[in-house]
């Protein structure tokens, strides 16, 4: 089977899932072609099944901004009539799923008949889609897909509740290679971080306002004061530099680390010993997932989809947004005691099981069957 993936290449968590479904399905036969503006960064090699298509955007005077939805809608166009793609997987519903119609619209009139599934992520609906500007053109964006799935039963009731949808949504939630992870030999290099043993604490983000990562280091102030420990601040964005400036007046330069974006989210992960998450809103909580894959118990908001992957008590806990003493007494609580941080630990990698790759990517599987028998007969 042939299949256009179009998704954000970044580090983003719908641009991470589209990239690691693309590669997972091109080991199982298919052949997928990612569309977008640069190549996906989890991408690292172009192989026998996996193909990427850049859009190029030309620059005009006339325009202030420069039309990236067309300039994607006739790349689809020309993919899926040079390679003859059975059907299109968008993620992330603006601007790709609108784009992605209009590519459609284009093919019917030259007689191709093209099945779309839109895989909503998250800010997709909560933030950018619920704006009066947008609302209209992701309303329309999902009615006019075939197929719709959602990361998470709370992103699924946060569309329900936002617009007039009248496709069935799917939950399919996002995924982690169990595996991957499973017999990993390589040496943890935690004394470069910790040389003085010090317990290691994580938060990975885009820092954008609703990730509350001045929340992350209060938590971490509080927990400072009772027990060893570093804080590793993972990521970039606009909250950043405010960060840093709260560090240095609060004279906790020397325990913290703003590492930045990278592509060692699994060496770090690897010496990490608790994962902080104090988010007003995520849709599911990819990054929380990765972390206990990892073995690394979670603290974070009891919001959106976070209650479906974080088992509170288990793998870690879940607490009210805005709430930093309950954050730092339960994070005290599962490092202060090296046993039950061991339980902790454990218990985050079972729960992790629940979200294993193949498990979960056999449901994308069936859609696409059933798209193809169904759409194109």
């Amino acid at each position: 089977m042939k299949i256009v993936i179009v998704c954000y290449p970044t580090f983003g968590g719908s641009g991470v899932v589209a990239t690691e479904l693309g590669l997972y399905l091109v080991k199982k036969g298919y052949e997928i072609h990612f569309i977008t503006y640069k190549q996906p960064v989890r991408i690292q090699n172009l192989t026998l099944g996996l193909h990427f298509h850049e859009v190029h955007v030309p620059t005009y005077d006339l325009f202030k901004y420069q039309p990236y939805e067309l300039a994607l809608s006739s790349k689809i166009v020309d993919v899926v009539k040079k390679y003859k793609i059975d059907m299109l997987h968008v993620h992330y519903a603006i601007p790709h799923a609108y784009a992605a119609y209009m590519g459609k619209k284009m093919l019917e009139d030259e007689g191709i008949q093209i099945p779309m599934i839109t895989t909503l992520h998250g800010t997709d609906i909560t933030l950018v889609g619920s704006h009066p500007f947008y609302k209209k053109a992701v309303q329309f964006s999902i009615n006019h897909s075939e197929y719709v799935t959602a990361v998470s039963q709370s992103l699924k009731n946060d569309t329900e509740r936002l617009f007039d949808v009248t496709t069935k949504i799917k939950v399919i939630p996002n995924f982690i290679d169990v595996e991957k992870f499973k017999l990993n030999t390589v040496p943890c290099e935690k004394g470069q971080i910790a040389p003085n043993n010090e317990l290691i604490i994580t938060h990975i983000s885009n820092f954008r306002p609703l990730k509350r990562v001045i929340d992350v280091l209060k938590t971490f102030k509080i927990v400072n004061e009772k027990l060893k420990v570093k804080l590793l601040m993972v990521g970039d964005g606009p909250e950043k530099e405010r960060a840093k400036r709260y560090c240095k007046s609060q004279q906790m330069d020397n325990s913290i680390l703003f590492l930045g974006k990278s592509n060692q989210i699994d060496e770090i992960l690897c010496f990490s010993d608790l994962f902080l998450l104090p988010s007003e809103q995520e849709s599911f909580g990819l990054a929380a997932l990765e972390a206990m894959v990892h073995r690394v118990p979670v603290v974070c908001s009891d919001v959106g989809g976070l209650p479906e992957v974080i088992d509170n008590g288990v793998s870690g806990f879940l607490c009210p947004v805005g709430d930093i003493k309950a954050m730092a007494d339960k994070a005290i609580h599962i490092l202060e005691d090296h046993d039950r941080h061991k339980d902790f630990k454990e218990q985050a990698y079972e729960s992790s099981k629940k979200f294993e790759m193949e498990k979960v990517i056999s449901n994308y599987e069936s859609l696409y069957r059933k798209a193809k028998q169904t759409y194109l007969g």
